[in-house]
């Protein structure tokens, strides 16, 4: 258990992420989904990864730090 509530804050909205990108990712799988919607959406979905690897990335420094 983390003692900053922010690094709590950081992993739920990770998980968060990753739920909405796969939530998007079955919306773009939909064969009824029109070519307008579907760029839309892959944008969308673009967006929650790169916040995610954001995310990971800070995570993966602040664990190097902590190593040193």
């Amino acid at each position: 258990m983390s003692d900053t509530p922010v690094n709590e804050e950081e992993a739920v909205s990770f998980e968060k992420k990753l739920e909405n990108s796969k939530a998007l990712l079955n919306k773009l799988i939909d064969p009824e989904i029109t070519l307008s919607d579907s760029v839309e959406v892959y944008k969308a979905g673009m967006k929650e990864l790169s916040e995610a690897q954001k995310l990971l990335e800070e995570a993966k420094l602040e664990f190097e730090e902590l190593n040193k």
